[in-house]
């Protein structure tokens, strides 16, 4: 699919949020004024807080009608929420984009539009966001610098930040994907395995305001190590075929 015209686009807004009830209201208004000239609609897939996330996205409803609320009955993780929004979703083009607000929604349009000049000539595309100025704890910065060095040495994707939030691609092509617990963070050497091209665009980062990190360095480095083997074996194992009907 090509697009040549924004304001025809349709999007389909995708937040993973697990106790985020401090930060989701006004990620959700930024996100709105930010996309005031697009079609949209904002899926937000609560990973069954304990908190009032809930309650505060039902309030949040009854004035905003691009909101669409999808709950976990159990707390099945980011990918996991990250599938339940685009396999729900209304529209082809998928934005991914963190709850806690780290990610500015005034860099989504930049992504959108660097999508479609890519769609142009390659059908299979993904924007991802490259936090080059990072607001996080040194050690959640060095753990990070180290593990997309290692990564992009088995793999060869030659992304700098896999895991930036804040991604553009089409529905058909994730759904495609061969899915896993933590798929989120390997989703650009995934789409190039399977014939996509990625293309990394410099996005602001902002400090966490309110609320405390899901991730921290044990419980993401042997999680990490596991399915980064896994995604080799993986990229290693596909082959996306080229043909012709004669």
């Amino acid at each position: 699919m090509v697009f040549l015209n924004l304001s025809k686009m349709n999007l389909s807004i995708i937040i993973p949020v697990f106790n985020e009830s401090e930060n989701i209201s006004n990620l959700l208004i930024e996100i709105s004024e930010a996309l005031s000239t697009y079609n949209h609609e904002i899926l937000v897939i609560d990973d069954s807080s304990t908190d009032s996330t809930i309650e505060v996205l039902k309030s949040i409803k009854q004035s905003n009608e691009n909101l669409r609320i999808l709950s976990h009955s159990e707390n099945y993780g980011q990918s996991n929420a990250i599938k339940t929004g685009i396999s729900s979703s209304k529209h082809d083009v998928i934005v991914t984009i963190d709850g806690d607000g780290q990610n500015d929604p005034r860099d989504i349009p930049i992504l959108v539009q660097e999508y479609v000049k890519r769609n142009i000539n390659y059908p299979r595309v993904m924007i991802a966001g490259y936090r080059h100025s990072r607001k996080d704890s040194f050690l959640k910065r060095f753990s990070s610098k180290y593990a997309n060095m290692l990564r992009n040495f088995l793999l060869k994707d030659n992304v700098p930040d896999t895991g930036c939030g804040l991604k553009v691609f089409d529905k058909k092509s994730f759904l495609e994907l061969p899915f896993f617990n933590h798929i989120h963070r390997y989703l650009p050497a995934l789409f190039i395995a399977q014939g996509g091209k990625v293309f990394s665009v410099k996005v602001s980062h902002r400090p966490r305001v309110k609320g405390v990190s899901k991730y921290g360095f044990h419980n993401r480095f042997w999680v990490g190590i596991h399915d980064l083997l896994g995604v080799f074996w993986l990229q290693k194992r596909s082959k996306k075929n080229s043909f012709k009907e004669i």
